[in-house]
């Protein structure tokens, strides 16, 4: 018999439990000493990364190196992203030319340099995820804030809460392997705990995570997913994409030169998916400012021209139809999204493109602009699915993992707790 304290609190949770499709289920913890115990079941999680968020590991048999320095060999696979150590000046060099991409233009699809052999470590395992550094310095810090929160709710690293790395150089119609993985360990855990997933998305994972559903069954979608949280989603693509296929960025790594690393970022697929869309800004919009010319999104194909990068701009057409329409997901869906921090909106070059432009902000989390988060919003009436809209103010892209507010609407969703 439950008790009438415990009967209110079952009451209370019942009635609070509107945050994700489906109500909890409770059971008693073996307890004798506490009459009308009282244990929310929580919902299995999978979390997916963005750009760059997530560890690669190579092993090497090359037929020849960029300079003496450089490993043409290796016993076994070895930390390509995120090791520190190959990014110091001269060895990074090694680093790029074992970490870039080489398009072939007939097959409209990469492959690694000759002897190079990447692998994504760890799929459904949170470790590849938490830490980019396998040695855990500070500065390759992902998902683990996150990570060890949902743990001290109760959650278990590699059983309730899994990871999906994924080879983030590639856009989703090279890594068909991946979603049938995903698939596969969706329903496993579905079976295993009995009760669907939740999916937490960050970043480029979003349009990942978007594609994956985009491509399953409502029923599927129906049965297996809970709810989908996004968090610091470019659905409509982000402006800064520009400034790192002319000038590079260094992701606020302070040993990388951007210049230097730019030729691996042009050569990521990814990077060029991520250009702004049409469907987000007006097509007049101009992004980048020269001397000689300004461009807009009408002028993708003259911008890769004079940067001297025209493979990128097969690679965009190439993929640019693959979430394009931004089609609802077809599940309850929270998108959490930073403000108020300045944002990449347009670059002015002096020198164009080998000298750092005069940058002109707008809003978003740093990385991610406002008007690209907020087409989340586009979807209310288009799907049976809530659309929930979180604005974090003042929380940085990757910053906001770690934030108490996005941790605590987090815990709101998996235990079912009101949201406002």
């Amino acid at each position: 018999m439950i008790s009438r304290t415990g009967l209110s609190s079952l009451l209370l949770l019942l009635l609070l439990a509107a945050a994700c499709p489906g109500a909890p289920s409770f059971a008693c913890e073996d307890k004798p000493s506490s009459p009308g115990c009282l244990k929310v079941t929580r919902p299995p999680v999978v979390l997916v990364p963005g750009d760059l968020g997530n560890q690669l590991e190579a092993k090497l048999n090359k037929p020849s190196v960029v300079h003496y320095m450089c490993t043409k060999k290796t016993d076994d696979y070895f930390t390509l992203w995120l090791n520190l150590e190959l990014l110091l000046p001269l060895v990074i060099d090694c680093w790029i030319d074992n970490i870039r991409l080489i398009y072939n233009t007939t097959t409209k699809t990469t492959q690694t340099p000759p002897g190079v052999d990447v692998r994504i470590p760890g799929f459904g395992k949170t470790y590849p995820l938490e830490f980019l550094d396998p040695s855990k310095r500070t500065v390759g810090i992902y998902f683990y804030t996150l990570v060890k929160s949902m743990v001290e709710w109760g959650y278990l690293r590699d059983e309730d809460v899994r990871g999906a790395p994924y080879d983030w150089r590639r856009a989703p119609n090279e890594n068909g392997p991946f979603f049938k993985e995903l698939q596969k360990m969706i329903e496993s855990m579905y079976e295993q705990y009995g009760s669907p997933v939740v999916l937490i998305a960050h970043s480029m994972g979003n349009l990942y995570t978007l594609y994956f559903l985009n491509h399953q069954p409502q029923e599927w979608k129906d049965k297996y997913i809970k709810c989908y949280i996004a968090l610091g989603a470019p659905w409509g693509g982000v402006s800064k994409t520009l400034r790192v296929l002319a000038t590079g960025d260094n992701d606020r790594i302070p040993v990388i030169s951007p210049l230097k690393i730019r030729e691996q970022q042009r050569t990521a697929v990814s990077t060029n998916w991520l250009l702004p869309y049409n469907n987000t800004w007006s097509v007049d919009t101009i992004f980048v400012t020269t001397p000689t010319h300004n461009y807009t999104m009408k002028d993708y194909q003259k911008f890769y021209q004079d940067i001297n990068f025209k493979d990128g701009w097969l690679m965009r057409q190439n993929t640019e139809s693959l979430v394009y329409n931004l089609t609802a997901p077809g599940v309850t869906i929270h998108c959490l999204y930073g403000t108020g921090i300045q944002t990449p909106e347009s670059f002015h070059y002096d020198v164009f493109p080998d000298q750092e432009p005069k940058v002109h902000y707008g809003d978003g989390d740093g990385t991610v602009n406002l008007v690209s988060a907020l087409r989340c919003q586009n979807w209310k009436g288009k799907q049976k699915g809530k659309i929930h809209m979180k604005e974090l103010r003042s929380n940085e892209h990757i910053d906001m993992l770690s934030n108490l507010t996005t941790i605590s609407y987090i815990k709101k969703v998996l235990f079912n707790l009101p949201l406002f």
